[in-house]
């Protein structure tokens, strides 16, 4: 109901809502025998009436679980109420009925459970009254077939449950598929943005590294210059990578070749490698990874798949603080943990996480968390976020033991 309340539909509501209230008005003062007399139980009617207008209409405004809770309160209370108060009128046993039907219209799951669970003690304590004191004087139409009433009133809870799960799971499946859409169109975005750029990209990168080349081969440099180039050199390639693995997001490759890597190495190789930049920030990477863990993976991207989650977890940190590396087998599963004390993530920013240019960083694309998700679902793995603002965060990701 929350996404229901539009600028449009907000008018058709305040429009509903003034049509009950009028239908509540005319069953307060209308033929109302107590009206004359403002005994009790007319002034109990009166307060409810008001209550429950008051609720209506205060709703689009405070739409929260408090006023969603009181509003269903109210509305089963008034209707018990009605019960109560006009023996006579027969029809008010459908409105305990249909108590529940309240809560759907929010789309709550524990508001709707918790009406059932009301509605439910409410009846019982009802037609136990009406069973131990009435002796079917004013509930005639109840005391000559409780059973037959209890039945029928069992069932219309089990009607409005299969209704109400029934609705539930439809839209879960609906929000799924709107999901999945909304995924799919973001890899589409971010392909052609990737193929529009790449070829301009590559361009000025091949003309450096082909310079970088020469100065190599010059025997005027001395050892320690071509070093420096020949680093400059891999990371080119690197960038290159990353270029192609973006194109991938949109037209992933099928000649990848792929290799049986031990993680334990290659977590090593990739903390050796990001120490000195985890030192520069005062961070330490501690590596705990046990022996024989084997996946079928591509060399290149699952290093880049480490280095980026890795770094991730370096910039997020507080200086000082430490970052944790595990690795072992678990269920035909080798499960990968990258461990930060940093700053961590509320649930709406984990929620956005791998979303095409959003980041936290301030000159980040967003691009980094989306090029792994890819890497993992390419090969079957899967990467989980267990985070929390002020208490770190923990990625786990799991890719299947290799034979």
């Amino acid at each position: 109901m929350k996404d229901f309340m539009t600028d449009t539909n907000l008018k058709y509501y305040y429009l509903s809502t003034f049509f009950i209230i009028v239908a509540i008005a005319l069953g307060l003062f209308v033929l109302n025998p107590r009206v004359c007399n403002l005994e009790i139980g007319f002034l109990l009617h009166l307060l409810f009436a008001i209550l429950q207008s008051v609720c209506l209409l205060l709703y689009p405004k405070f739409r929260t679980s408090s006023i969603r809770l009181i509003f269903v309160i109210v509305s089963a209370l008034f209707f018990y109420l009605l019960f109560f108060l006009y023996p006579e009128t027969g029809s008010t046993i459908i409105l305990l009925c249909f108590i529940p039907a309240i809560s759907i219209l929010f789309f709550d799951a524990k508001l709707f459970y918790f009406s059932i669970i009301l509605n439910s003690f409410l009846a019982t304590i009802t037609f136990s009254i009406v069973k131990l004191s009435d002796n079917g004087d004013l509930y005639s139409y109840i005391g000559h077939d409780l059973i037959g009433n209890i039945i029928n009133f069992l069932g219309s809870q089990l009607v409005l449950f299969l209704i109400f799960y029934a609705t539930s799971e439809r839209i879960k499946r609906l929000q799924l598929y709107y999901e999945s859409m909304k995924h799919s169109e973001r890899l589409k975005t971010t392909g052609l943005l990737a193929a529009a750029v790449a070829h301009e990209i590559r361009n000025p990168l091949t003309v450096v590294k082909g310079y970088l080349q020469l100065y190599e081969q010059n025997n005027a440099i001395d050892d320690k210059g071509k070093k420096n180039f020949s680093i400059m050199i891999k990371e080119l390639d690197s960038a290159e990578q990353v270029i192609s693995q973006l194109l991938s997001l949109s037209k992933p490759s099928k000649e990848n070749t792929t290799e049986k890597l031990d993680v334990k190495l290659v977590i090593h190789s990739v903390t050796d490698l990001l120490q000195s930049y985890g030192l520069s920030h005062r961070n330490y990477i501690e590596v705990f990874a046990e022996e024989d863990c084997y996946i079928e993976i591509n060399k290149i991207e699952f290093n880049q798949l480490l280095v980026n989650i890795i770094k991730n977890a370096i910039e997020a940190s507080a200086c000082g603080d430490s970052i944790t590396v595990t690795a072992g087998k678990k269920e035909g599963f080798v499960e990968i943990t990258i461990t930060d004390k940093g700053q961590g993530m509320s649930a709406e920013e984990l929620e956005l996480l791998g979303t095409p240019f959003y980041s936290l960083k301030s000159k980040g694309t967003g691009l980094g968390i989306m090029i792994c998700n890819n890497i993992v679902s390419n090969y079957n793995g899967e990467m989980t976020f267990n985070s929390s603002k002020g208490k770190g965060t923990t990625v786990t990701i799991y890719f299947p033991l290799a034979k």
